[in-house]
């Protein structure tokens, strides 16, 4: 065979970072629903719980640490309870899933929002700090001063083609890290449970990063 015919085929087969990232994209667009453990890493406070997520756009995060915190997410509105406070905020439209990066709808936004490199290759190598697990590493990059996140590392299981971890590095400069566990997946959970009752007693703040006016 001559070796110009040989090229081409080479090059098809070159997995590429943008392709990568769409076959993830591809997968996550096929789930209902999961449930997984998740460990947060905020500066130099830590908090870990239980994360769900209910296609196309509820998600609820309910932590141990700190004990009886929760973060529910509908698609429209965000409630997030502080139990050191009792306090309730409450945010009307125009914000990010926590963690949001994780579903199909976040996953699109990303994609439209950063471009995609592979931090070494295609090759999966050791999630730094669990070094006997090994991930497809994508670093994103923000296309546009307005992203909340100059950047973002997704650790990617490459047998499953889901996140195990998403390192984002703020405008600030601080990073925050998501880190999943034990992520099972479709389970039908039913949409009650992203139902939130606060606390009677809890003082509520509405629109407490803006007004939903802007």
């Amino acid at each position: 065979m001559a070796a110009g015919a040989v090229a081409p085929t080479m090059a098809q087969n070159i997995l590429t970072a943008d392709q990568f990232f769409k076959d993830v994209s591809a997968q996550y667009a096929t789930i209902k629903d999961y449930q997984a453990q998740v460990a947060v890493l905020a500066g130099k406070q830590t908090m870990s719980g239980t994360v769900m997520y209910k296609a196309p756009s509820l998600m609820r995060m309910d932590f141990t640490e700190p004990a009886s915190q929760v973060i529910v997410y509908d698609g429209q509105s965000l409630v997030i309870y502080v139990p050191e406070f009792r306090a309730i905020l409450s945010q009307q439209t125009g914000v990010a899933n926590p963690a949001g990066a994780a579903t199909s709808q976040g996953l699109r936004m990303l994609g439209r929002s950063y471009s995609v490199t592979f931090e070494t290759g295609p090759d999966p190598v050791p999630l730094p700090g669990a070094e006997t697990e090994s991930v497809v590493r994508l670093v994103l990059s923000r296309l546009s001063v307005a992203e909340g996140f100059r950047n973002i590392i997704l650790s990617i299981d490459p047998a499953r083609l889901l996140i195990r971890r998403m390192e984002g590095i703020t405008l600030a400069g601080d990073q925050i890290n998501y880190d999943f566990t034990k992520i099972v997946l479709d389970q039908d959970i039913p949409a009650t449970k992203f139902i939130y009752d606060s606390p009677a007693s809890a003082n509520m703040y509405n629109n407490f990063l803006f007004s939903s006016d802007n």
